[in-house]
């Protein structure tokens, strides 16, 4: 039997020993590696398969940890966790206490920055060779991103930076994994790419015409038909000229799974005291054949492992995702003037289906939610209903835009927040639990989350009905099942009553409405008699709703799966205050802290926000003050 390269690999200066026939079986058993992981513990396996090949280049010209290789966002950073000292440690990728899905620096000392929103790599890269220079410190510099987040604002924003800034050397590879260029990749298009950057060529190239010119007859002709084949091949680079009018040195594009070609580019480019831009052209995928089929399908795949217990209860069919793309598309049917928007992420949002009847009402505008936000507000302005559809933690990133181009207009934009609360294993670049705070201090917004599926549908309704903003935030979870006998419907900023009690009170908010009913249980078996209030508004809140339902009772407690700073449980707190109520209350909510990946059980359980961990705490009052 053959002898694993992979595994003789201790560090990654070792990749540098290796044969080209060594180097094949290494990316070989790098790739079965992520793949056979991943089946396991799920993650972003497309990308990292098409960047084997530039990691093992990286890792054969930088000294690791003396130079420094930042990756953007981290989808591709796989291979380079595996030849970085975690090749061991790479079965327990985005489980509870293993290794993370993305680069995090208290991880490895090689990971330079803690990776996981689109676009930060530049801006990271460009700080950091700013602060080698005034330190006078002698590093090299690589930072790695992909196309999709070269779509990010941030990113041209730093590249607008770069090359006025460094005057020494700082290497991006930008790796484009899309279709549309991959006919421009060949020898000699990298070729005449890479000599670009060599001092001689510019000298070569002015010898060469005034050669020809001296001879007699077919002089002229051949230096007009070099001249068109140059304009042709021009063409096939001339997305560097955009590159180089910000100041950087463009090379490629360039096969991105020829290690020998990346290296040699790469060895040259550092030898430049300037910004270089490598553009790097990969399959996405590559190595499994599914994934390169159809790369969307496996940019992230799922956990094989089991369900978490606190999962296992009755539930529906559908995702609330599922249950948005229904709806969405049915209430576009009968109004023309709804709008779709989102920032890349069309299938993960469930506006895939929406796209396709709608197309001429529907638009992506990348990784770039600060537009996406932004073009809802204009569109509102022109008498239209945009709905925004982006991922809780992205949601974040347009902050501004939310307060400015909405709120303070007053426009009716409604926001689609999904991928609230804890994500799971995609960690604390992932999780959404900050939502709730941030949208409810905003003026003019109202803020809602659904207890089940039933009630999404119905939010949407009343949120289209209003005329200033509106927010409906949900997990990527499927939704509790609630009979809808005797339901009652959305009301501005009440909430419902779904278990009546005598002794305690609980608030929940969204999905905490299963751990709610699960305590309200386990407190009745201890003779403590609990109401359940599924509060379906953070803001605003009917204080008397909640003042009628708190009275004569001897705690209140609330629950939600966000940060206790700011928000649902405070706010219930402001409206009894508002009554003159003095009943204690209990807020259980998220900490005031970065909670790392893990199941949804691990997660709950390690912040005492699961259904046992809230019941002890309840029953534990109880017993107190007896």
């Amino acid at each position: 039997m053959e002898e694993s390269v992979l595994e003789n690999i201790k560090k990654p200066q070792d990749i540098a020993l290796l044969d080209e026939d060594e180097l094949e079986r290494l990316t070989f058993e790098t790739r079965k590696l992520i793949i056979e992981t991943t089946k396991v513990t799920g993650g972003h396996l497309a990308s990292s398969l098409g960047a084997v090949e530039i990691t093992v280049a990286l890792l054969r010209v930088y000294d690791l940890p003396h130079d420094k290789i930042i990756w953007d966002v981290g989808h591709q950073a796989y291979a380079y966790k595996i030849l970085t000292d975690r090749q061991s440690k790479f079965h327990t990728l985005r489980q509870w206490g293993g290794i993370s899905g993305f680069p995090k620096r208290s991880e490895s000392e090689y990971d330079i920055v803690d990776s996981g929103h689109a676009g930060s790599s530049l801006g990271d890269a460009f700080g950091l060779a700013i602060a080698r220079d005034f330190m006078g410190e002698k590093f090299n510099i690589a930072a790695v991103i992909g196309d999709g987040s070269m779509t990010s604002g941030v990113s041209y924003e730093a590249l607008n930076q770069i090359g006025h800034y460094i005057n020494s050397n700082l290497v991006i590879i930008l790796n484009d994994n899309g279709m549309s260029i991959s006919q421009n990749v060949g020898s000699i298009s990298s070729y005449l790419s890479r000599i670009r950057i060599k001092p001689a060529y510019t000298h070569m190239k002015q010898h060469l015409e005034e050669f020809f010119m001296t001879l007699p007859r077919v002089g002229e002709a051949t230096l007009k038909l070099m001249t068109q084949i140059k304009e042709s091949l021009t063409r096939a680079v001339l997305r560097g000229l955009f590159f180089e009018s910000l100041g950087l040195k463009y090379v490629g594009p360039i096969d991105g799974h020829n290690i020998f070609e990346m290296e040699e580019t790469i060895r040259e480019a550092i030898q430049i005291d300037a910004p270089v831009l490598i553009h790097v052209v990969t399959q996405k995928g590559k190595g499994f054949k599914p994934s390169e089929r159809k790369p969307e399908k496996y940019h992230g795949v799922s956990s094989t492992r089991k369900s978490d217990k606190s999962k296992e209860r009755a539930e529906e069919e559908k995702t609330y995702t599922e249950l948005f793309r229904e709806a969405i598309v049915e209430v576009a049917k009968e109004d023309r003037r709804i709008f779709a928007i989102t920032a890349a992420m069309t299938l993960g949002t469930g506006l895939d289906e929406f796209s396709k009847l709608f197309p001429d009402r529907f638009y992506d505008v990348g990784i770039a939610e600060q537009l996406a936000v932004n073009l809802g507000a204009g569109l509102a302005l022109g008498g239209l209903k945009p709905v925004v559809a982006i991922y809780s933690t992205f949601l974040q990133r347009a902050f501004d835009q939310l307060s400015q181009e909405v709120c303070l207009q007053n426009l009716p934009v409604l926001f689609v927040v999904d991928r609230a609360g804890l994500v799971g294993e995609d960690g604390e670049t992932h999780h959404g639990y900050f939502d709730l705070s941030y949208l409810r201090m905003l003026p003019n917004m109202t803020v809602m989350a659904p207890g089940c599926g039933w009630e999404l549908k119905a939010m949407i309704l009343y949120a289209l009905s209003l005329n200033s903003p509106a927010a409906i935030r949900f997990p990527r979870a499927k939704p509790l099942v609630v009979d809808e006998a005797g339901r009652t419907g959305i009301e501005s900023g009440k909430g419902e009553v779904i278990r009546e009690g005598k002794d305690i009170s609980i608030f929940s908010i969204g999905d905490m409405l299963g751990s709610a009913l699960s305590v309200a249980d386990k407190l009745k078996e201890s003779g403590i008699s609990a109401t359940v209030v599924n509060a379906r508004f953070v803001k605003p809140i009917d204080s008397e709703f909640v003042a009628e339902v708190a009275k004569k009772k001897k705690l209140i407690a609330t629950l939600e799966q966000n940060v206790c700073s700011g928000g649902f449980g405070s706010a219930i707190c402001e409206q009894l205050a508002k009554e003159n109520l003095n009943i204690p209350v209990m807020i259980r909510g998220l900490p005031d802290s970065y909670i790392e990946h893990g199941t949804q059980g691990e997660l709950l359980d390690s912040v005492g926000l699961s259904p046992d961990a809230i019941f002890r705490d309840i029953l534990r009052f109880f017993k107190e003050n007896d």
